[in-house]
C-alpha cells in the first residue's frame, strides 16, 4: 500500500512539473528570454508527466505548432496513461 501511495505521489508530481514546465517556457518565449530546452520539455514528459504535459501545451498553447510535441506528447500521454493503468493493477 504504501509503494502505491508513492507510485502515485510521483505521478502527480511529474505531471504537475510538465504542466507548470510548459507555462514557464511559454512566459519566457513571450519576454524573449533563456528557453527551457526541448529535450528538457521531452525528458519530464518521459519520466512520467506526459499526460501534464499535454494538459500544460493545450492550456498555454505552447508547442502547438511544432509536429513532434502536437502529435508526440497526446500520444505519449496515452501510452503513459496505460502503463500506469497496468502498474496500478499489478499492484491490487
Amino acid at each position: 500500500m504504501e509503494l502505491t501511495w508513492m507510485i502515485i505521489g510521483l505521478i502527480i508530481i511529474m505531471n504537475a512539473a510538465g504542466f507548470f514546465i510548459m507555462g514557464a517556457d511559454k512566459k519566457r518565449a513571450k519576454k524573449d528570454l533563456y528557453r527551457i530546452s526541448e529535450s528538457t520539455l521531452w525528458n519530464v514528459a518521459f519520466l512520467g508527466g506526459a499526460i501534464g504535459a499535454t494538459a500544460g501545451m493545450k492550456h498555454y498553447r505552447h508547442k502547438t505548432k511544432h509536429a513532434q510535441f502536437k502529435y508526440g506528447l497526446p500520444l505519449l500521454a496515452v501510452i503513459e496513461a496505460g502503463i500506469f493503468v497496468y502498474i496500478f493493477k499489478l499492484l491490487a
